[in-house]
């Protein structure tokens, strides 16, 4: 089988398909500062250095902890390099998630997100829904979308993008403006947006997995052990290829802060796995 296609479409921009998520850059449980500053630096800048021009982050990741970082390390940005984020939910001071649903909180967070990153324009703001928290759960977005459409409109958001979101919800906001990305749950193990992927990639609209080897509980799997020592690879480095190989249209975003891990995370898209490997990940996510 040939290696898939390494590009897909983001709004307005041709980005790498395996791109950067800062959130792990923060302190433990996404909360403060990193342990090490200068290693998270590092990080950074060798993302940039790697070729990769797609980071995804929030200001709510510390909060404000991220995107002060990614600002410090690599502004002025690169022409090519697209930074996404998300607003929706708020931190208090015991490191707790909460929905920020209203149209004033929507769009003091993007003006947080452009303050700390030092850009006066969004790329992508993924607007994501809190009825659920690993999971989506129906609820009506249509007020704070329209939040964010007013936000478009003057200029401060590009493209819009959802996150933790039903297929419902994807079709009503589509209805209201259009939608570049969508940002669920979904690894190798976790396969409940697999007809929504699909029904993405038929329109040209990127799908970008969180927590895409596992999140706070990595992924176990003997089949996954077995792939990859067949490859010579790691388990992580075969759940990334998998998702490349998946549909062309997701683009992945692990996170890290560490440098060696980092370069491992990229060269999972130098691996090519063949249908027998194929079908036995996919028995993974049936089983």
């Amino acid at each position: 089988m040939s290696q898939p296609s390494l590009t897909f479409r983001l709004g307005d921009r041709l980005v790498g398909r395996l791109g950067y998520g800062a959130m792990q850059l923060a302190g433990p449980g996404v909360f403060g500062p990193p342990a090490d500053e200068a290693k998270a630096l590092q990080v950074l800048r060798d993302v940039i250095a790697a070729g990769v021009n797609h980071i995804d982050t929030s200001d709510f990741y510390g909060p404000h902890v991220t995107n002060k970082l990614i600002k410090q390390a690599l502004h002025p940005y690169p022409d090519d390099l697209c930074i996404v984020t998300k607003v929706g939910a708020r931190r208090d001071d015991k490191a707790n998630w909460l929905p920020a649903f209203s149209a004033e909180e929507l769009t003091r967070a993007v003006e947080d997100n452009l303050r700390n990153l030092g850009l006066e324009a969004m790329e992508v703001v993924n607007l994501r829904s809190m009825f659920g928290v690993h999971g989506p759960e129906e609820g009506p977005l249509e007020a704070p979308l329209e939040a964010l459409i007013k936000l478009k409109e003057r200029g401060l958001i590009r493209h819009i993008g959802l996150s933790n979101v039903t297929a419902k919800q994807v079709a009503d906001a589509q209805k209201m403006t259009p939608i570049v990305c969508v940002q669920n749950l979904y690894n190798v193990a976790n396969r409940h947006d697999d007809a929504l992927i699909d029904s993405l990639n038929a329109q040209g609209i990127a799908f970008v997995p969180f927590f895409p080897l596992g999140g706070f509980t990595p992924l176990q799997s003997g089949e996954l052990n077995e792939v990859a020592q067949a490859l010579g690879a790691t388990p992580m480095q075969v759940a990334l290829a998998w998702l490349l190989q998946r549909s062309p249209n997701i683009l992945l975003i692990p996170g890290t802060s560490s440098p060696q891990h980092l370069q491992e995370n990229l060269a999972s898209a130098k691996l090519t796995l063949s249908q027998d490997a194929l079908a036995k990940l996919d028995a993974i996510g049936h089983a």
